[in-house]
């Protein structure tokens, strides 16, 4: 909880993006923007509709073979189903994602006054979280897809990370998580080649992760001011790692198998492919401008992100 000595003392803090936004002020717009612009997706989408025939369920161009040899020797039937298998790991992907994000954003609260316009704020933003979790399913079942858990390692990986993060590093895990998945999904919504459901579900998600992404933001400005030097150290560190994990469970290879292809050759057509990297980069760049003005991208952590092939 931030008293009223901290607020005093926090006033008049800036960092390279200019002053620091009281907290509870931003909570409040955030609140407000909530009650006007929240969706129930059961109610708002046609879950009974059926899919349109010869329609992509993922913008050609952000599929990961998209532009590939591979890819050139595939029929247009193998290229909309595979769109439709990496929707499916995608949307699978974000429900693991969202269920480290809840825990974290419970973590940050623990300690804090319930009363507070910010803690509000986060127990809104859980809400969201768990309506876009059963959303996601209910896309991959309606789909008929397989779900795609993240690998073994990965499962504990997070696991190990929601135990050990601290307040800055979780936000930042929080904004790679969300930002480039909004970048994707800000092509997807207006594109009418896409599926209406899955346009209709990135529609809903693009709107309430605005809020997210405001929320994370500025409170990582906060944190990366006021956090001890270790701890600033710390974040630069375990969000390169982050980055790192996220790029590689980005494309999950059992989809490849599932559309009749070879898992190995088309792991290595994705790891070769330039389009594919300019579209990691290109989606990660907002995040990847605003963590670098923070002072998040230093160091080893900084070389991580290079690693991890989201920054160039």
């Amino acid at each position: 909880m931030t008293t009223q000595t901290e607020a005093v003392d926090l006033a008049g803090l800036r960092d390279a993006l200019g002053l620091l936004k009281d907290r509870e002020q931003v909570a409040e717009r955030l609140l407000d923007s909530s009650a006007k612009h929240s969706f129930d997706p059961d109610k708002e989408l046609d879950w009974d509709a059926p899919f349109e025939e010869g329609k992509w369920f993922w913008p050609p161009e952000l599929v990961s073979l998209y532009d590939t040899p591979l890819w050139k020797r595939m029929g247009e039937e193998q290229r909309i189903l595979l769109s439709q298998h990496e929707a499916a790991a995608l949307a699978s992907l974000g429900i693991w994602f969202e269920l480290i994000l809840m825990q974290l954003l419970v973590r940050h609260v623990y300690d804090k006054a319930a009363t507070s316009a910010h803690v509000r704020y986060a127990l809104t933003e859980i809400e969201d979280e768990c309506r876009h979790s059963k959303m996601f399913a209910r896309l991959i079942s309606r789909g008929g897809t397989p779900w795609y858990p993240v690998s073994r390692v990965h499962q504990n990986m997070g696991r190990l990370f929601k135990t050990i993060s601290t307040t800055p590093s979780s936000f930042t895990a929080t904004l790679l998580g969300e930002e480039v998945l909004d970048w994707m999904q800000r092509l997807t919504f207006p594109d009418e080649r896409v599926q209406t459901l899955v346009r209709g579900v990135t529609r809903i998600h693009v709107v309430e992760e605005a809020r997210h992404v405001r929320y994370a933001r500025e409170e990582l400005r906060r944190q990366m001011v006021t956090a001890p030097r270790w701890s600033q150290e710390y974040t630069r560190v375990t969000s390169g790692e982050f980055a790192r994990i996220f790029s590689v469970a980005f494309v999950n290879p059992e989809v490849y198998a599932n559309v009749g292809l070879d898992k190995r050759e088309a792991m290595a057509q994705v790891k070769a492919s330039g389009h594919r990297r300019e579209v990691m980069q290109t989606g990660a760049k907002r995040l990847t401008d605003f963590l670098d003005d923070i002072g998040v991208l230093r160091g080893a952590g900084r070389r991580l992100w290079k690693a991890s092939g989201l920054l160039a």
